[in-house]
C-alpha cells in the first residue's frame, strides 16, 4: 500500500437493529385507513381508501429520504440512493391494498418493513452501495379486479398493460379510470425498472411455522397450482322408484375422485396439496338422483415435475373411472401456475441473516402467490415468513406477534445489506 492510500474500513453491521416499536406502529397508523369493527381492514385497490393509504406510505418514505417514482400500472417505488447509483437497486416491498375482509398484516407487513429498514440505515448512518428500493405493487390482492397479482405481472410482462387497464368491477369501472381517479398512473413504462434482487417479507398465512413453534421460514419455493373443472355425467332419477344397483348416480360417482384427489396429494408429501372447494350438483334435489355435478379440483407441488405426476395420476383415476362405471367424466384444466424456485443466492443470504441473528428457522415453501412470484422472473428473489395466528390470513382477525414482525424486519434488513453491500 502507498502512503498516499487510505484503507477503506467498512462499518460492523452485526450488531444492526431495527425499532420493533416503531415498525408496530406504522403497521397499526396504516390499518386505521379502512379499519373494520373487527379490527381488520377493508382497502380494496384503487378506492378513495388506497389512495389515502399510498399517500401515507409515501409520504413517510419522503420524510426518509426517499425518491419517488410511479409507473404506468401504478407501483410505486420508493428510493434510497446507494453510492453507486449506476447498480441496480437492492428491492424489498410487497402490496398495501387489502381483501374486503382482510387483516393489519397481510402485504402491509413487507412494505412497512422495507421503511422500517432504510429508517434505521438513516439512524445509524449507514451508507449502501447499491441503492435500495421499496416497493409496493397495484391489485396484488385481486378481490375488486382480476387478474391477481396485477402491478408486478404487468411489470414482468406476465400479461399486458392493456388487459390490466381494461379489467373490470362489479360496477364496471375499470382499473384505468379509477387509478386516473386517485392520482396513481404514472410515467415509467412497467419493467423498465431495474431490480438487482428483490426479498419479500411477508406473514406466512398458514400454521406450520406456529406449530413448529419457529420464527423464521425460509422460504425455498412457491408451489405450482394446477385448478380444474370436473364435470361428472350421469342420469336424473325418482330417488325412491330406482333400484341402487341401475342407478347412474354423478355425485356418488364424483364423490369417488374427490377423495382421489386428497390421495393424489398424500402421496406426494411433504408439499403435495389437493382440494375440492366448489361443487355444483344438478338438479340438486333432494328426491332426484343427481344427474350432473361439476366440482373444482386445485392440485399444487413444489416443483413442475411432481405436479406434472400428480396431473397424470388424477387424469388415469378419472378414466379408469369413467371406464368402469359408464358415466362421463370430463376434466378441463382452466389455470396453471408453474412452480417457482427462490434464486439460491437469496435463499442464502436469508438463511445466513436468520442464522447469524440467532433466530429459529426451518425452510419453507409458500402455497399462496405473491408479487415475488412475478418479479423473480426478471431478479433473484427471496422471502422470508413469520408466524401468524393460528395461520389464519384474509379475515380481519389476522394476527401476528409484534416480536416476530420486529425479527422478520431484522433478516430483511441483513439480507438485504449482504446483497447491497455495507460502505
Amino acid at each position: 500500500m502507498s502512503t498516499l492510500e487510505v484503507p477503506v474500513i467498512k462499518p460492523d453491521v452485526s450488531a444492526l437493529r431495527v425499532n420493533g416499536s416503531r415498525l408496530w406502529q406504522s403497521l397499526m397508523t396504516l390499518a386505521e385507513i379502512g379499519a373494520t369493527p373487527k379490527g381488520g381492514v377493508c382497502r380494496l385497490a384503487l378506492t378513495e381508501l388506497d389512495r389515502q393509504g399510498r399517500d401515507l406510505v409515501v409520504q413517510w418514505a419522503r420524510e426518509a429520504g426517499m425518491s419517488i417514482t410511479i409507473d404506468q400500472i401504478g407501483n410505486v417505488f420508493m428510493r434510497r440512493a446507494g453510492t453507486n447509483d449506476a447498480l441496480p437497486p437492492i428491492m424489498t416491498g410487497s402490496h398495501i391494498d387489502t381483501q374486503p375482509t382482510g387483516g393489519k398484516f397481510d402485504g402491509n407487513y413487507g412494505v412497512l418493513a422495507g421503511l422500517e429498514v432504510v429508517r434505521t440505515l438513516n439512524e445509524r448512518g449507514i451508507q449502501t452501495e447499491a441503492p435500495i428500493e421499496v416497493a409496493f405493487w397495484t391489485n396484488e390482492e385481486g378481490s375488486r379486479f382480476v387478474p391477481v397479482m396485477m402491478g408486478s405481472g404487468v411489470f414482468a410482462k406476465a400479461f399486458s398493460l392493456e388487459t390490466a387497464y381494461a379489467a373490470q368491477d362489479v360496477d364496471g369501472k375499470t382499473v384505468k379510470d379509477e387509478l386516473t381517479a386517485i392520482g396513481y398512473v404514472g410515467e415509467q413504462v412497467p419493467g423498465d425498472h431495474p431490480v438487482g434482487a428483490y426479498f419479500e417479507a411477508h406473514i406466512e398465512q398458514g400454521p406450520v411455522l406456529e406449530d413448529h413453534d419457529i420464527t423464521i421460514g425460509v422460504v425455498e419455493a412457491v408451489l405450482g397450482i394446477r385448478w380444474y373443472d370436473c364435470t361428472v355425467t350421469g342420469m336424473e332419477a325418482h330417488a325412491g322408484p330406482t333400484p341402487m344397483g341401475l342407478r347412474q348416480d354423478a355425485l356418488q360417482v364424483a364423490t369417488k375422485i374427490m377423495q382421489e384427489v386428497v390421495a393424489v396429494a398424500m402421496r406426494h408429501q411433504p408439499h403435495g396439496r389437493g382440494t375440492v372447494g366448489m361443487v355444483q350438483v344438478h338438479p340438486n334435489s333432494r328426491n332426484v338422483i343427481p344427474g350432473r355435478v361439476k366440482f373444482s379440483m386445485d392440485l399444487r407441488n413444489v416443483s413442475n415435475e411432481l405436479l406434472d405426476q400428480m396431473d397424470a395420476e388424477i387424469r388415469a383415476y378419472c378414466a379408469q373411472v369413467a371406464a368402469k362405471t359408464g358415466l362421463s367424466v370430463e376434466v378441463q384444466e382452466v389455470s396453471h401456475y408453474p412452480a417457482v424456485p427462490f434464486e439460491a443466492g437469496c435463499v442464502a443470504a436469508v438463511r445466513q441473516a436468520t442464522q447469524t441473528l440467532g433466530y429459529s428457522n426451518m425452510p419453507t415453501v409458500s402455497g399462496a402467490g405473491h408479487d415475488a412470484v412475478y418479479v423473480a422472473r426478471l431478479a433473484p428473489a427471496g422471502m422470508i415468513f413469520v408466524p401468524c395466528k393460528d395461520g389464519i390470513s384474509h379475515n380481519e382477525i389476522e394476527d401476528a406477534k409484534a416480536e416476530h414482525l420486529e425479527a422478520g424486519c431484522n433478516v430483511l434488513l441483513h439480507a438485504m445489506l449482504a446483497r447491497a453491500g455495507a460502505v
